[in-house]
């Protein structure tokens, strides 16, 4: 797997899929919470306006990761559920976390190094 990430590799899919900022917000308030309507998201989640919610579901939708469920009532109702490849999503996350965790210094002191003004 570390050789060969090339144009065509598939373990570029994994990246690029949560590559927004907003993705795995999405995919870990269905898992922690089960299936949502978006209002129900956008109170779960804090921060996101309803646009960038509904991109992002429709993004999630389009990878295959969340499947939208249109229910036959009046009001007319929809909500958002994990598939099982957003599940299997899960424990990659986890471990991006977990690296998260331990590294964010890291990333964010070289970030603000590297932001200062240079020095003659």
């Amino acid at each position: 797997m570390r050789s060969g990430f090339t144009a065509d590799c598939q373990a570029r899919v994994a990246f690029e899929v949560l590559a927004n900022r907003w993705d795995s917000v999405v995919v870990l308030t269905i898992d922690a919470h089960g299936p949502a309507r978006p209002a129900t998201l956008l109170t779960r989640i804090g921060g996101i306006s309803p646009k960038s919610l509904n991109d992002a579901l429709r993004r999630l939708e389009r990878n295959g990761l969340v499947e939208r469920r249109a229910y036959r009532e009046a009001p007319p109702r929809v909500d958002y559920a994990l598939t099982e490849a957003g599940a299997a999503l899960l424990e990659p996350m986890q471990a991006m976390g977990d690296w998260a965790t331990r590294y964010a210094d890291v990333v964010t002191d070289a970030q603000a190094r590297f932001a200062e003004p240079s020095r003659p």
